[in-house]
């Protein structure tokens, strides 16, 4: 039998311990975890970012995957823990909306996690990574049958996610995300753009600007921006062999 798979995806960062008295609690309980870090960069409190940094990851891990999702701004609240199945994978997050992008590409069933059998004793108000998502996360991927966690949830919460606005010329986005090289992600899907060599892309953020739409970055000089249909499966605005978020002023929501 091959060793259960587990992954974190938090804004916890890597200055402090958090992430890793995770681990030690998965450790703990499940000596055989292989444990993945699919980011904890997500900027704190930003529910949205958490949600698309798993929506990238989860479809290129085993089917039986358990991933543990934290970026929990309502910790110690009255938010519920849940599990969702989805896609043969568990995903188990504070009921934030973290999991609102799975939840819009997959069939998806949801479960409250009420059975505290399974948290480490005493649980913390500041602190339920590792009190109830982290050993949930062990015992599940120990399998632990999910129907002793808690009954099935109807009313999760679902994530209000930007939308797109038709226009006379084209369709209006917004910058959902800036990764690390300072590319702007939008929420246009790469399917929307039906011809790369016909299509243009106008950057409102702060000043306006027009950059073409190109197959890939260094398309255009250096230094000049470009949009381009990414890995993610959406368009992004980029600068070649710069940072789009310094040179263009581009922020989430824009």
């Amino acid at each position: 039998m091959r060793k259960p798979i587990l992954t974190l995806t938090t804004d916890f960062g890597l200055s402090d311990h958090y992430v890793g008295t995770m681990k030690g609690v998965i450790l703990g309980i499940c000596p055989e975890a292989r444990i993945v870090d699919i980011s904890h960069g997500a900027r704190p409190f930003e529910i949205g970012e958490g949600a698309y940094l798993i929506a990238q990851a989860y479809r290129y891990f085993p089917r039986k995957t358990v991933h543990v999702v934290v970026v929990d701004p309502g910790v110690g609240t009255f938010r519920r823990p849940i599990l969702m199945e989805a896609a043969g994978q568990y995903f188990v997050a504070p009921d934030n909306g973290v999991l609102a992008m799975v939840y819009a590409r997959e069939v998806h069933k949801i479960r409250l996690i009420s059975n505290e059998k399974y948290f480490r004793k005493p649980v913390s108000r500041t602190f339920h990574g590792r009190d109830i998502f982290a050993p949930v996360a062990a015992h599940l991927s120990r399998g632990l049958p999910i129907q002793k966690l808690g009954p099935a949830l109807k009313d999760y919460v679902r994530l209000d996610w930007p939308r797109l606005r038709k226009r006379r010329d084209g369709i209006e986005g917004e910058v959902i995300y800036i990764d690390r090289f300072g590319n702007g992600i939008t929420n246009l899907e790469n399917r929307l753009v039906k011809s790369v060599a016909e299509a243009r892309c106008e950057i409102c953020a702060p000043r306006r600007h027009i950059c073409p739409l190109r197959p890939f970055y260094q398309s255009v000089a250096p230094n000049r921006p470009v949009a381009v249909t990414g890995s993610s499966g959406f368009l992004e605005i980029a600068v070649n062999g710069g940072s789009a978020a310094k040179a263009l002023g581009l922020k989430v929501g824009a």
